[in-house]
């Protein structure tokens, strides 16, 4: 299974201008800043219909930003307020950031401060590429350390075998948050964990999933707490289950207990497993 990064759309934000002094109060037309590094390369920009400012506020419309280099992002919205002082930027109404890679990131309002290197939202967000789309209500992100909190009601459905016509759709489902820590390539989901799969559903107080560094493809899965694993009539129960994508084997442990449609009778055979390979 292959998983685009889920944090990488969040890297988006350009650092902020020196503003310098400006008059109480002002009004633009076609409001439009830029950016250039050190060696004189375009780095970021700004374009807004108008722009009202206001002591230490400058409130932009219809947004239209810019970052360029390594991770290059467009970031999109209805309005836009900007803290001169402190570079601390309120977005609102129909907010859309799209990467170069293809993610894409919505909601309808979104906060970001500087200093603190916390981006965040209590609105419903929706973050997509080609591999997964995931929903959830609010989020927390700190790009500087690439790790992000999608906070409650997650839905995440990922397709599988992108490289066929007929991909298969993997959907996980949780109370939250979903936490994601990029440098560990790793995401954590949080509170009844449900994942189903083509008539097969797992069920976990929590799951830990382990991305390979290099393929970004999944190399293990740990379910954690009243873990339930059902195919057709089959049913399995215990405490812990983990998955190695390496040797392809679900390791359950903590008392397993598997319960067996008979195909004799019709009826079901229970058998306690101290630890079991499947």
């Amino acid at each position: 299974m292959k998983r685009q990064n889920l944090t990488l759309f969040l890297c988006f934000l350009f650092v902020s201008p020196s503003w310098g002094q400006m008059d109480a109060v002002q009004q633009f037309e076609g409001f439009n800043l830029q950016g250039y590094t050190d060696e004189g390369e375009k780095s970021w920009d700004v374009v807004g219909d108008t722009a009202d400012i206001v002591g230490d506020m400058i409130e932009v419309t219809n947004v239209d930003a810019n970052q360029y280099g390594e991770q290059e992002m467009n970031l999109k919205a209805r309005k836009g307020i900007i803290d001169k002082v402190t570079g601390d930027i309120q977005l609102e109404g129909n907010v859309v950031i799209t990467s170069i890679a293809g993610g894409k990131l919505t909601t309808d309002s979104l906060t970001w401060q500087k200093e603190q290197d916390l981006v965040s939202t209590e609105d419903p967000v929706e973050i997509m590429n080609k591999a997964f789309k995931a929903e959830g209500m609010g989020l927390r992100a700190r790009p500087g350390l690439k790790v992000a909190q999608m906070n409650k009601n997650v839905k995440v459905k990922v397709k599988t075998d992108l490289e066929k016509k007929e991909s298969r759709i993997v959907t996980v489902t949780c109370d939250g948050p979903l936490e994601i820590e990029q440098l560990e390539n790793m995401a954590t989901f949080n509170k009844n964990v449900t994942v189903f799969q083509e008539g097969r559903t797992l069920k976990a107080d929590k799951m830990v999933l382990y991305l390979d560094p290099e393929t970004k493809e999944i190399d293990k899965l740990i379910c954690l707490g009243n873990v339930v694993i059902i195919q057709g009539g089959n049913e399995t129960y215990s405490r812990k289950a983990v998955y190695s994508a390496a040797t392809k084997k679900l390791v359950l442990s903590g008392r397993p207990k598997l319960i067996m449609v008979s195909e004799d009778d019709g009826g079901f055979g229970n058998f306690d497993m101290g630890k079991t390979d499947l």
